[in-house]
């Protein structure tokens, strides 16, 4: 599938963290695709997530290829454990985008963990063997 988006300018950008239960799952269904992005309906929100190694962006339904929100500048390796919160920035370029922060917070893991349970998911999962 291949979607092209649109930014308008940007309107602020504000220093935020993402649950460690989040992120790590995104990056695990993310990992497990084979085209290195995720398409992640958000129907509670008429939303599309769209995610990438560099950034997760949040598609209105009514506006289709604008991109009302970015969530970027992942910064994982500041964590101390796997369960601490994941710094990024969001940057909103859509007026509205303040107020979907808190909604898209709720939403994005239940999307998340629907795509997870289904059984179509790209690409192999594998098993690592630890020392000891």
């Amino acid at each position: 599938m291949e979607i092209t988006c649109y930014r308008n300018p940007e309107l602020k950008r504000e220093p935020r963290s993402l649950p460690a239960t989040t992120y790590n799952l995104a990056l695990t269904l993310l990992a497990r695709s084979a085209s290195g992005n995720l398409f992640v309906p958000i129907r509670a929100m008429q939303y599309l997530a769209i995610l990438d190694a560099e950034e997760f962006v949040f598609l209105d339904g009514a506006r289709k290829c604008w991109i009302d929100i970015a969530w970027r500048n992942f910064h994982p390796q500041t964590r101390d454990s796997l369960q601490d919160p994941v710094a990024y920035q969001a940057v909103y370029y859509h007026p509205d985008g303040e107020s979907l922060m808190n909604r898209l917070h709720a939403e994005l893991p239940r999307a998340l963990q629907g795509l997870a349970g289904k059984s179509h998911i790209e690409g192999p999962a594998r098993v690592l063997k630890f020392p000891g």
